[in-house]
């Protein structure tokens, strides 16, 4: 896959341009860039994919993201994609009009464009799908309904919010993951017998709350286990931490990245009135979790 950041660096020549922040890619975006790709293979000539980092609403509003960079550029190679084009979204992109933006994507000669159908661009989000029909045929994808709405980033985002990532992995088309760097914690995992892997994820990366049951992808081979993801109320913890058990895994992962897929919700974050407390309920979250993942 070409990965550029300028439109002045596309390839010459006419090319099918699917648009879009596509953060998380989920079900919705898979078939939009499916359906563009099979617009591609027809017309002999590449797809390109023009999106932004960070999405639009993570820049504008703070908003949490599904995928960092990194794990898009991963998704988008997984599905063929040939010609990336990921733009920065800045205070300077922000502002540009639409009459910039429609001259910015003139340059990269598209055939036809491909988009969702709730798609707006330029300063206000006063583009509107006509105005892309000026420079190309548009073809506008309804959005993909399933479990009773429609497939969209920000229902994942309040599903995950809500701890269901079951109910998520449906409609992203695989598991909720989130990477990080392994950090050296407090050790009270160790103590009490389940030792973890303290990771630490970009800010405004989603986590969903409480106990699950996890598979963790290490530079060692990929291990099941359980993961919290909270506050640590026991014993009055105060950031936000993921922290991972592995399952018959012996060794040291501090400094390397490790990535959670969350698969099942165990039970909420709750505070216990004692370590042994805490200790009883860690046996049995890990006996649940190995039942979740059949080991």
């Amino acid at each position: 896959m070409l990965l550029i950041n300028d439109p002045q660096d596309a390839p010459a020549g006419p090319k099918v341009v699917a648009i879009g922040s596509f953060d998380g890619l989920h079900l919705g975006h898979q078939h939009l860039i499916r359906q563009a790709q099979d617009e591609a293979h027809r017309r002999h000539m590449p797809l390109l994919l023009y999106t932004f980092d960070p999405p639009s609403k993570v820049f504008m509003r703070g908003e949490g993201f599904l995928t960092d960079l990194g794990e898009k550029i991963e998704l988008l190679r997984g599905l063929g994609v040939e010609i990336a084009l990921i733009v920065p979204f800045t205070e300077a992109f922000a502002r540009r009009s639409k009459e910039e933006f429609l001259q910015e994507l003139q340059r990269l000669e598209a055939a036809c464009f491909y988009v969702g159908a709730d798609f707006r661009f330029g300063q206000g989000r006063k583009g509107s799908l006509e105005d892309l029909q000026g420079l190309a045929p548009t073809r506008t994808l309804p959005l993909l309904e399933l479990l009773g709405g429609p497939v969209k980033s920000s229902r994942i985002r309040e599903l995950l919010r809500a701890g269901a990532v079951e109910e998520a992995q449906l409609l992203l088309g695989r598991p909720y993951s989130a990477r990080g760097i392994v950090q050296e914690g407090d050790k009270l995992g160790r103590r009490l017998g389940f030792p973890t892997a303290n990771i630490e994820v970009a800010p405004l990366k989603i986590l969903p709350p409480g106990v699950f049951a996890v598979r963790v992808q290490t530079p060692q081979g990929r291990y099941g286990g359980m993961a919290n993801v909270g506050h640590r109320p026991t014993v009055s913890g105060q950031s936000l931490r993921l922290e991972a058990h592995l399952f018959g895994f012996f060794g040291d992962l501090y400094g390397q990245e490790v990535s959670v897929e969350f698969l099942a919700r165990l039970r909420e974050e709750r505070k216990f009135d004692s370590l042994e407390a805490l200790r009883a309920q860690l046996a049995q979250d890990a006996e649940a979790a190995r039942r979740r993942l059949g080991i």
